[in-house]
């Protein structure tokens, strides 16, 4: 093992064990190996993740970035005691944000901050990240893990990153063609991913942890509300990277925190409205949970959480077969939800 001689008693007695961070990487590597691909250029450990750019064949390439964190799910999966999924989250809700402009992700960076590196528990959290990384095709080229005695209880941790990804200009998506009678079609979603998790902390009493959490409900297929509130964020980066190969995408929106009001006028141009179509939403059995539950309004409901769909896709009205077909080829249960109309709103429910 390296740092062999990097040891201070003085900084461990003030809280921090640098031995235990360079032990979380040790552990971490055997996860991170199984996200190289052909851009990798070293190992992690370094003090920049290297990258080289595959530009063949671009005319003007560009680089997108994306950043974010899971928000109070870590508060969730700290009283679960379960660390291995999280970190899908965390770079879902990058890769996601990225594929709306066109671009495939390239690389990943994680940072994690602590009260206490259990560095078994770090590389853990890391095999999730790693995960999500697989699964978006991105590489997990470098991170930080900080220990934050004194600011943070000792069991807790919090989890962000950021990915990089890359487009050809002349193919980044533009809204400016979407025109009324295109379709808006519908990627479902595996839960309420990571947004609104706040409001699910005070309809389910999840900070005294509530035991009503832990027991199996008929109403979700016999798993707990801890367990379908913990159920990673889909990733949709491969089969959205097909459909752009062969459909006239017009725009793409991540739904995230807002739900549809927020997310799906993001990319409907001025003028234009997305019609959607609620009794065609499968709402999944843990929303009716959530508003059952907190007794919350249904327009709340849809202004706060997917309700089932992580994605929606607009795509010219001639081209919906081929779009679903390509979208099922590739895992997705994609199905229509609305249509775009001329108006002033952006969306409209009905």
């Amino acid at each position: 093992m390296e740092h062999k001689n990097s040891f201070s008693a003085s900084y461990a007695a003030a809280g921090v064990d640098i031995t235990a961070g360079y032990r979380a990487v040790e552990l971490m590597k055997q996860h991170i190996a199984r996200t190289r691909n052909e851009g990798c250029l070293d190992d992690v450990g370094g003090f920049g993740g290297c990258f080289g750019l595959p530009i063949a064949g671009m005319e003007e390439p560009v680089l997108v970035s994306g950043t974010d964190g899971c928000g109070t799910k870590v508060k969730l999966a700290i009283l679960m005691d379960k660390h291995d999924t999280i970190g899908i989250d965390a770079v879902a809700m990058c890769v996601n944000d990225i594929i709306c402009v066109g671009a495939k992700p390239l690389f990943f960076l994680d940072y994690i901050a602590c009260g206490k590196n259990i560095p078994e528990k770090i590389a853990t959290i890391v095999s999730g990240v790693a995960e999500g990384c697989v699964q978006s095709g991105a590489a997990l080229i470098g991170g930080e893990t900080a220990e934050h005695p004194g600011m943070m209880p000792v069991e807790d941790y919090d989890l962000a990153g950021f990915a990089v990804g890359i487009v050809d200009k002349k193919k980044i998506l533009d809204n400016s063609k979407m025109a009324p009678g295109d379709v808006v079609i519908a990627l479902p979603s595996t839960g309420i991913h990571s947004n609104g998790f706040s409001l699910c902390r005070k309809v389910f009493d999840i900070d005294n942890n509530n035991p009503e959490l832990y027991i199996p409900r008929a109403e979700l297929g016999g798993k707990t509300i801890a367990e379908s509130l913990l159920v990673p964020t889909r990733i949709y980066v491969k089969p959205v990277l097909a459909l752009l190969e062969k459909v006239n995408v017009r725009g793409i929106s991540h739904i995230t925190g807002g739900g549809f009001y927020e997310n799906i006028p993001r990319s409907i141009p001025t003028g234009l409205c997305a019609c959607i179509d609620k009794s065609a939403v499968r709402v999944l059995p843990i929303f009716d949970v959530i508003a059952s539950w907190g007794n919350i309004p249904e327009r709340d409901m849809y202004n706060t959480y997917n309700m089932g769909v992580g994605m929606s896709i607009v795509v010219p009205a001639e081209e919906v077969d081929t779009a679903l077909e390509i979208l099922k080829a590739h895992g997705e249960d994609a199905y229509v939800i609305g249509h775009i109309e001329e108006g002033s709103e952006k969306v409209i429910l009905k």
